[in-house]
């Protein structure tokens, strides 16, 4: 019998460390991409045992998909990831999913530790703040798709999944309207993400068609975190003409907002009725009830899953620039209902 290749064997013949062999089979982000296929082909023609992403690597391939969302602990987040997990579990998919914390600059890092790993594919959500786009430059001029969702950016060679944000701020603020609301806040994200500039447009438009004059007292840009409702309610407090009426962006927002406007004796929905968005478990939960929009996530997990499995498949090509764009739902509860 022959001797046993080892990983000293493997690193005297390629004139590299044991350490770096070592790194490169089991695939750890510090070491090249370059490096690692050189190392897996020089094990492979020793008859060198290798591992199973080892083996995919020397085929190019690591049957992994990469994940970066802005917060995991984000209900409307966890829906998308159950949709993608599900169906990239099925196809013989590993995740390695990571979050943002809302920082382009942990984005930036996420997005290189994602590509020097090797993984086949990108889904993205994109963070707050997120400005510039070339960390996601490395994965299309190899070919390696990335599809944005909810959050997304129209990007060159790279794929988008969204829901008519516009839309579904104006049927958001029709519905306050024929509930009997005179006047309106919207409370946004950050505007800076196209979904809530979006949204704030449906809001602005419903009050056209309606000869609603919109000022800035009417809208508050928010970062959405429950910790932050007290800046909503100084808002409250501040303005000229009694508030009867709020569409914000976010359930959970919207059920703390609905919480403190308890303490302070406000009856919901006769004093002040509330619409969210996204229709998280919460919605149901909560007294009163909440009205919302729902947001297919799950679905739009599925989709996102089915559509980078189905292009490294060789079935679709993603890489040309295109979007889909999924229905959303006005759901009537009792923090809206006149009934």
């Amino acid at each position: 019998m022959g001797k046993k290749i080892t990983i000293y064997d493997l690193a005297e013949q390629l004139h590299v460390s044991p350490a770096t062999v070592s790194r490169s089979l089991n695939n750890h982000p510090s070491i090249s991409t370059e490096t690692k296929t050189k190392v897996v082909r020089a094990a492979q023609e020793a008859g060198y045992k290798v591992n199973k992403f080892a083996a995919n690597l020397s085929k190019q391939k690591s049957n992994t998909i990469g994940v970066i969302v802005p917060k995991l602990n984000s209900a409307f987040m966890s829906t998308i990831l159950a949709g993608v997990e599900k169906i990239a579990n099925e196809a013989g998919y590993n995740l390695v999913i990571s979050q943002s914390l809302e920082s382009m600059e942990k984005e930036k890092m996420n997005a290189h530790a994602l590509f020097q790993s090797g993984v086949d594919a990108l889904i993205v959500s994109l963070a707050y703040d997120t400005s510039t786009y070339d960390h996601f430059s490395n994965f299309t001029k190899v070919g390696i798709p990335v599809l944005f969702v909810d959050r997304v950016y129209p990007m060159e060679n790279c794929s988008t999944i969204v829901i008519d944000n516009q839309q579904a701020g104006y049927d958001a603020t029709e519905h306050l309207i024929q509930q009997g609301c005179k006047n309106l806040l919207h409370v946004s994200g950050h505007l800076n993400r196209s979904i809530y500039a979006e949204r704030l447009q449906g809001f602005k438009n419903a009050m056209a068609q309606h000869q609603m004059e919109f000022t800035d007292a009417n809208v508050l840009e928010s970062d959405l975190d429950p910790n932050s409702v007290g800046e909503l309610i100084n808002h409250l407090q501040h303005v000229n003409e009694r508030v009867d009426g709020i569409f914000v962006s976010n359930d959970r927002f919207a059920a703390t907002c609905i919480k403190e406007l308890q303490k302070l004796h406000y009856k919901i929905p006769e004093d002040i009725k509330v619409i969210g968005f996204n229709n998280d478990s919460i919605c149901e939960l909560m007294t009163p009830t909440l009205s919302t929009i729902d947001y297919p996530g799950y679905q739009m997990g599925v989709l996102a899953a089915q559509g980078v499995i189905s292009h490294l498949n060789g079935n679709i090509d993603l890489l040309p620039a295109n979007s889909i764009s999924l229905r959303h739902r006005l759901v009537i509860r009792e923090s809206t209902s006149n009934d």
